[in-house]
């Protein structure tokens, strides 16, 4: 029987831009009317969305050059989402994708209940959860074959490590081959977790005071390849552990888009380039990931996934009317992993 659908949905908009960190107060929850899809689109009711870091700098006005606009007050916020589509104006077999009532497709209108996206192929059952297709691990997994090409035995160095991203770029270094993992993070309760159950074998703790120190004791022989979402001083560590011929990839910059005192558009730091010409330090900078390599990286995060060699590690809140606090929890570092909003 046809799903009748609602006159109106609920949508989560920018009311203020904050002078620090977003939170529930510069947020809003508007009624909106239903959208109407037009040619080569459909309308999804979404089902899950990701609740992401970057959107600091988006709120604070973005950076040029990056892929995503900056929010103005009124704006709906966006970001990766799933949703179930519930209006579909094709037939399954032509050039629509074949799409259908039910089909599950990943898009990027988060953040509201309805979307209209355009036509894409369904998403099938290549995870046995479909919420995972919202894991960050494709950023994980192209920073170590693509870039950093990590190679069997070498030490691994993950700042920020229960992150989204960070919480599955450990687990994806053991499987493909290091010998030893280390990561960071500020809380000693993320910290267990990650050496029991996330393929860390060392966790050096922020705790106000500089890392390099804790850092060298952590990885006395130095560190091969460096997967950095944090940034700043962290950044500064891994560069100063950093052996010859290390490569260091850079995926966030967390520092400063989880400060309060940081304007959450610019993320400075301070290296040393005698130390990255004199070592043969290679630092490169990743944005986003193509469609081959995602195809890769689902293809292989199922089968991991469905073996148990992996986990993801992830927080589910439910209701979209908590999306906002959820934006707040985020910043305060309350949980693990990637953090989704189950609509």
């Amino acid at each position: 029987m046809p799903r009748t659908l609602p006159h109106t949905a609920r949508e989560i908009r920018l009311a203020e831009v904050p002078s620090g960190l977003p939170g529930p107060e510069h947020l809003t929850v508007a009624e909106v009317p239903l959208p109407v899809p037009g040619a080569g689109e459909v309308l999804v009711r979404n089902r899950w969305f990701q609740v992401f870091p970057s959107l600091r700098t988006l709120i604070a006005g973005g950076v040029p050059g990056t892929p995503f606009p900056p929010l103005r007050p009124g704006d709906a916020l966006f970001g990766p989402a799933v949703g179930e589509v519930v209006t579909a104006p094709f037939v399954r077999g032509t050039d629509d994708g074949g799409l259908r009532p039910g089909d599950l497709v990943a898009h990027f209108q988060g953040w509201r209940e309805y979307a209209v996206v355009p036509v894409s192929a369904p998403l099938g059952d290549a995870l046995p959860d479909p919420a995972a297709h919202l894991a960050s691990g494709a950023t994980a997994y192209a920073a170590l074959t693509r870039i950093a090409r990590l190679r069997a035995g070498e030490t691994v160095l993950v700042t920020g490590g229960a992150g989204g991203v960070g919480s599955l770029t450990g687990q994806i270094a053991r499987l493909l081959g290091a010998a030893r993992v280390i990561g960071t993070t500020g809380s000693p309760a993320k910290a267990e977790r990650m050496t029991a159950e996330l393929g860390y074998d060392a966790v050096v703790l922020r705790d106000g005071s500089p890392i390099g120190g804790r850092l060298a004791e952590a990885a006395p022989g130095g560190v091969d390849v460096v997967v950095d979402t944090v940034g700043g001083e962290q950044l500064q560590a891994a560069v100063a552990a950093a052996r010859p011929g290390a490569r260091i990839v850079v995926v966030g910059t967390l520092a400063t888009q989880l400060s309060a005192a940081s304007g959450g558009t610019t993320a400075p730091v301070e290296l040393d380039a005698f130390q990255l010409i004199a070592r043969n330090i290679t630092l490169r900078g990743l944005t986003g990931v193509g469609d081959e390599i995602h195809a890769e990286w689902t293809e292989r995060f199922g089968a991991w996934l469905r073996s148990g060699a992996v986990v993801f590690p992830h927080t589910r809140i439910t209701g979209i009317e908590h999306a906002p606090r959820a934006l707040r929890e985020l910043f305060e570092g309350r949980h693990m992993g990637t953090v989704v909003v189950e609509v």
